[in-house]
């Protein structure tokens, strides 16, 4: 099944003190399967949120067509039972998190045995079971972030589209947030993210997409990354040198070892003394990012 398909997607913007338009997307094609989990990256001004804001209805394409399961998205039933939090959500500020996520699942018609206790569930999952009865205006931008993924998640989405989830959460938030979105993976939803911290982007991504002055210049999965060099980078703290290891600083060691060769190399650090503190594949998902807007 098909949760996302994106054709020949165009939007162009006129300035209001000129007649020039300014293209934000040149004719992107994406196909999401369902299940899969998809990250979209690009620098600010790539495109990346314009695509979400059509898959939303938020505004109209130029030209070119998508559909959400199989329904184009200038139809507001395309988008019942998919889970949504924009960039900087806005939430009625004088409601508590409870009555945010209850009228969600009523707007999204969602049948629960017991609505209250649904609701209770998804705020106690994103720490917000203490302040479920307290007003949205007094909270921090990372509770609030959290209080609009709980709604999100809250209505049963068969697909979820997040843009920037983790904006504004600290290290514990997001890694809390980061393991619900693995085990919503899990259970067969569809993620469709955009996020600048390519970290995170790689521990939930099965593909990724990177897109660049509103073209959609490649379109990987994890396991290409290393563009046929099968090397790691290994760090690690110590004093002797130890072949194949050269000092970063001081009783900092960097080197990089074939992939086949690791457990051996390992060994040798080991036998002189070292304690390890990194391994990596040598080229990341930010490298490829930055090889790909190079090239372009």
């Amino acid at each position: 099944m098909t949760a996302i398909r994106i054709e020949k997607l165009e939007k162009t913007y006129r300035r209001s003190f000129s007649m020039k338009s300014v293209p934000a997307l040149r004719g992107i094609d994406l196909t999401i399967g369902g299940g899969e989990a998809f990250g979209f990256i690009g620098q600010n001004g790539a495109g990346k949120s314009t695509t979400i804001k059509i898959l939303m209805g938020l505004i109209r394409p130029s030209g070119g067509t998508a559909q959400i399961f199989g329904v184009d998205v200038v139809d507001p039933t395309s988008r019942r039972g998919v889970g949504y939090v924009p960039e900087n959500p806005y939430l009625q500020d004088n409601l508590t998190p409870l009555e945010i996520l209850m009228m969600g699942v009523r707007l999204h018609r969602v049948q629960l045995p017991d609505r209250l206790q649904h609701c209770r569930h998804w705020l106690d999952r994103l720490g917000l079971a203490n302040v479920a009865d307290k007003q949205i205006r007094t909270f921090s931008k990372g509770m609030t972030q959290r209080v609009a993924l709980a709604q999100a998640l809250c209505v049963n989405p068969r697909l979820l589209v997040l843009d920037e989830p983790l904006s504004g959460l600290d290290p514990i938030g997001r890694r809390d947030v980061v393991e619900i979105l693995s085990e919503y993976k899990r259970s067969g939803g569809t993620l469709f993210f955009t996020s600048h911290v390519l970290h995170d982007v790689e521990r939930l991504a099965d593909r990724f997409g990177l897109i660049h002055e509103g073209c959609l210049r490649a379109v990987q999965v994890p396991a290409e990354l290393s563009g046929g060099r099968e090397a790691l980078q290994v760090r690690t703290f110590g004093e002797q040198p130890v072949d194949g290891m050269r000092e970063d600083f001081a009783g900092r060691w960097i080197g990089e070892v074939p992939r086949e060769e690791l457990w051996a190399h390992l060994d040798r650090l080991r036998a002189a003394g070292h304690v390890l503190v990194e391994v990596r594949p040598t080229l990341s998902l930010e490298a490829a990012f930055l090889r790909v807007v190079r090239d372009s």
